[in-house]
């Protein structure tokens, strides 16, 4: 071992001229350190490089990795001769079921991802919704609510008073293209929202917020807020399908998945037997 140490500390010392082995294609057999039986080699350090790194950058990079690789087997070499037998073979059989874990499961996904049928009827996502319904309640508060913050020395302030309480899809039109001189706004009241999010730009109650009303304001020193709440969904309500549509298609997906790989594991049975790969005694 002190020999080891010390061999391994002399080529970290002469490893100044790794940042040539870029361009040295050659001679990529070249051992740079030993620990015990254990050897790195030259050709071991070129993807560590990055592509155009300067000579000093090289150095520690090499170094850097050469000690951390070191480290490395020592360990393991000390793991090993203190480890009982009966540990050893619990993790090779832990490293063997992983491995076929990860093998069976990228075989699984592959499958899926070219027979998997991702097509979701509207229809299908209203059978599943009316269905499950009560699996739907809100643990929040939703509104559908449209706002605007605006400078109160703005020009034409009464303006966009008129604009924004109209329910006119041209005044709308007419009001965003003034949005450069907004600064934030929510004109889409058809969609639900949650509160607490709008909560996080208007400042008003949320006793305030979960109100129905045509039109309230609220100006402070950095600004005027107009607000308009055109329906309000408490907690425990159930959602409505909008809002929870694409929770629907992934729970649909994942049901289809499953679906699948029991489908193709019959088939995986089944032929094997026609086949006389698979015999149960």
């Amino acid at each position: 071992m002190k020999y080891t140490v010390v061999l391994f500390c002399v080529v970290l010392f002469i490893s100044c001229d790794f940042f040539k082995m870029q361009e040295e294609e050659n001679n990529t057999s070249e051992i740079v350190a030993i620990v015990n039986t254990e050897k790195l080699f030259k050709k071991d350090l070129k993807s560590i490089l990055p592509q155009n790194i300067n000579k000093e950058d090289s150095l520690v990079l090499v170094k850097s990795y050469i000690q951390n690789w070191a480290i490395k087997m020592l360990l393991l070499e000390k793991s090993k001769n203190n480890s009982s037998l009966e540990t050893v073979n619990q993790i090779d059989d832990l490293v063997k079921d992983y491995k076929e874990s990860l093998l069976i499961n990228n075989y699984k996904e592959e499958l899926i991802k070219q027979q998997l049928d991702t097509v979701i009827s509207d229809e299908e996502l209203e059978t599943y919704y009316l269905n499950n319904k009560d699996n739907f309640r809100l643990n929040e508060e939703l509104v559908k609510i449209k706002y605007l913050h605006i400078d109160p020395a703005i020009k034409d302030k009464d303006k966009m008073l008129s604009l924004f309480k109209s329910d006119n899809i041209n005044d709308l039109e007419e009001l965003e293209k003034e949005e450069l001189s907004f600064k934030f706004h929510q004109f889409n009241d058809s969609s639900w929202v949650q509160l607490d999010k709008v909560l996080l730009k208007l400042p008003f109650s949320k006793e305030k917020l979960l109100k129905k009303t045509e039109f309230i304001q609220k100006q402070d020193s950095i600004g005027l807020y107009l607000v308009a709440i055109k329906d309000v969904l408490l907690r425990s309500s159930i959602a409505p399908l909008s809002y929870v549509t694409p929770t629907i298609e992934q729970m649909i997906l994942h049901k289809r998945k499953i679906e699948l790989i029991r489908d193709i594991e019959k088939i995986i049975v089944k032929d094997a037997i026609q086949k006389n790969n698979f015999k149960i005694y």
